[in-house]
């Protein structure tokens, strides 16, 4: 019996550094988050204020998101063998459930506004969002590239592009009270603005909850991967097979395969551990090899 573990250059590792765009980021939105409750106090718009607490809790979720990433860097320890790589599972985590809870805030005060209307100043809300609209759109496109590898990348995008579709549904609102006059229109457009927050939160709550949980990450598909390896030569079976995320960006793998006729070498492990990676995302693979799989107290079903 024998093990081997092929690791790829250090480089393959190492997410893209979003640094600057998350500084920039952060700077604008938090700007623009004051600006927008001062203007939703003096416009007595809860559509402003209710974009200004989902605008807020954007900026933690981008300053998690950086500390993570900052985090995700650091080097193994004797007590944290993989680092910190982690924490961005649960940086996205933390992210998704503080928006959630935020919407029950703004729906309970939409809902209390339908019974004691408020007059809404219209023109400065339409104001106020085409800015929102600007710095949402800005931040979106610095975080466009990554958006399809790591998913505090695409969290952070997919919040700011959410927010730009935001402050421009509250800009429709603006115009509508302008020309009516009708004081319904901005709770009911602050209903609309939690209904868009949970949809485009819930996936993200959810894979960052799978992820914490170690299920497998999406797009890896479980039984490809066990009928790749028990497509092997001289593989008869494959047992005790575990995938897992490391990070937001990084998947583990440990397999047993049955090879009665002995160890095959280091080349063949090297070869099917880069194909692992070429093929399915799958960074760090350790795979034993095993002569007689009745002899391995982790070969049946279901085993952990």
């Amino acid at each position: 019996m024998s093990a081997d573990q092929f690791q790829e250059p250090a480089h393959a590792h190492t997410p893209k550094d979003f640094g600057r765009a998350f500084a920039i980021g952060v700077a604008l939105n938090f700007g623009f988050v004051v600006a927008e409750v001062f203007a939703g106090i003096f416009a007595h718009s809860l559509a402003l204020v209710a974009d200004a607490g989902h605008n807020l809790g954007d900026v933690l979720g981008l300053v998690l998101a950086w500390v993570a990433s900052i985090l995700a860097k650091t080097a193994p320890t004797v007590r944290r063998t993989y680092g910190l790589r982690s924490s961005s599972i649960l940086a996205a985590l933390f992210n998704g459930i503080f928006l959630l809870v935020s919407v029950g805030g703004i729906v309970w005060e939409a809902i209390r506004r339908f019974g004691v209307p408020v007059d809404v100043a219209g023109t400065m809300v339409i104001y106020v969002s085409l800015v929102g609209i600007a710095i949402n759109t800005a931040t979106a496109l610095m975080f466009f590239s990554g958006r399809k590898g790591d998913l505090n990348i695409r969290s952070a995008f997919l919040h700011m592009t959410a927010d730009a579709a935001v402050s421009a549904g509250v800009v429709v609102a603006g115009i509508a009270i302008v020309f009516t006059g009708l004081h319904w229109i901005d709770p009911t457009v602050s209903l609309i603005i939690a209904a868009v927050i949970v949809w485009g939160t819930w996936e993200l709550l959810r894979e960052s909850l799978n992820l914490a949980l170690q299920a497998v990450p999406k797009g890896i598909d479980l039984s490809e991967v066990r009928e790749y390896l028990a497509g092997l030569p001289n593989v008869t079976t494959v047992h005790d097979l575990h995938i897992w995320p490391m990070s937001t960006t990084e998947t583990a793998l440990t397999a047993h395969l049955e090879m009665p006729t002995g160890s095959p070498g280091d080349q063949f492990l090297h070869e099917v551990c880069e194909h692992l990676h070429n093929r399915f995302g799958i960074e760090h693979s350790t795979i034993q090899i095993e002569q007689n799989a009745e002899c391995c107290s982790l070969a049946p079903e279901r085993m952990v």
